[in-house]
């Protein structure tokens, strides 16, 4: 575990299994915590695991029911068909990143660490966060800060990146916390370079607009009966994963027949998302934020009724 230590572990995979012959996806794999416990829980079933991480294929499995995909999960549908586990019983998703992601300095996430502002999930494509941070304008950069880290500052932490990258580029995760000082309230310093990084994160990993091509993949990727299991960890997601699980689209709109029957493809199995308790908080704070969310694809009867 010490790659990553799983969040609400038993919680998630107890919730996702529900037959031990079935067909399971993990698509988040990272440090392989949650597919473990997969295993444990399936008998002659299969796992399909995805990580675009190049970092996290040194936790394989060594397992004939377990399968590796090196892709980003909004590939979902195409590699479960590929491998023939279209549609699955059962998809997890735990949506943070891992505590090797933060811990490894080079990879740019943490801004107590020194390193290359770069925060890529897949290091080898795509833009880097020094890029972002260097060469957007200052409405582009208040429009990160504000919509993915719903920050009210954003114009003010705009204008402050910009007068300092006119003197020198910023290039590393400390110079760009030096530069913000002047904009960090006091008390709060960590707070507010948590939700900074966290929005140049999804800026640069494309993250909210990923997770919705994942979300509408999950519909006709889940057999009826299959669970959709989530853990997201900020208001975004969490918002966007309880809209879907409440509607089955990204309005969060329930629609309705001529009857006015709601037609959803799911049943909440969380009315309320579970959190972890405090033990698991105390052994592991970075879990404090973690939000679980099941819903489960409903089952159409011969007669149409949903079940």
């Amino acid at each position: 575990m010490s790659y990553h230590n799983p969040v609400l572990l038993h919680p998630s995979v107890d919730n996702l299994v529900t037959n031990p012959s079935g067909t399971y996806v993990d698509v988040t794999f990272g440090g392989g915590g949650h597919s473990r416990a997969i295993l444990e829980k399936i008998s002659d079933g299969r796992l399909i695991a995805f990580d675009q991480d190049e970092d996290s294929q040194a936790n394989l499995i060594d397992d004939a029911r377990f399968q590796f995909v090196p892709s980003n999960f909004k590939n979902l549908t195409r590699f479960l068909q590929y491998h023939k586990a279209y549609p699955c019983d059962g998809i997890l998703a735990d949506l943070g990143i891992s505590s090797h992601q933060i811990d490894t300095a080079d990879r740019g996430f943490s801004y107590s660490k020194d390193g290359a502002l770069d925060m890529r999930m897949n290091a080898q494509t795509g833009i880097s966060a020094k890029e972002v941070v260097n060469e957007y304008d200052e409405q582009q950069l208040s429009r990160i800060f504000y919509s993915y880290g719903e920050l009210h500052e954003g114009r003010q932490l705009a204008r402050q990146i910009a007068r300092v990258r006119a003197e020198h580029p910023l290039e590393t995760t400390l110079q760009l916390a030096e530069a913000l000082k002047p904009c960090l309230p006091k008390g709060k310093e960590n707070k507010f370079l948590s939700k900074i990084f966290q929005a140049l994160r999804i800026e640069v990993n494309h993250e909210m607009e990923v997770l919705e091509s994942f979300l509408t993949q999950t519909v006709d990727a889940l057999k009826p009966g299959g669970r959709l299991v989530i853990i997201s960890y900020h208001s975004l997601e969490d918002r966007m994963v309880k809209n879907f699980m409440r509607s089955g689209n990204l309005s969060g709109e329930v629609e309705k027949d001529f009857f006015g029957n709601p037609l959803t493809p799911f049943k909440l199995i969380t009315r309320k998302a579970m959190a972890p308790d405090e033990d698991e908080i105390m052994s592991n704070p970075r879990a404090r934020s973690a939000k679980l969310r099941v819903a489960e694809k409903i089952i159409v009867t011969p007669h149409g009724l949903n079940n």
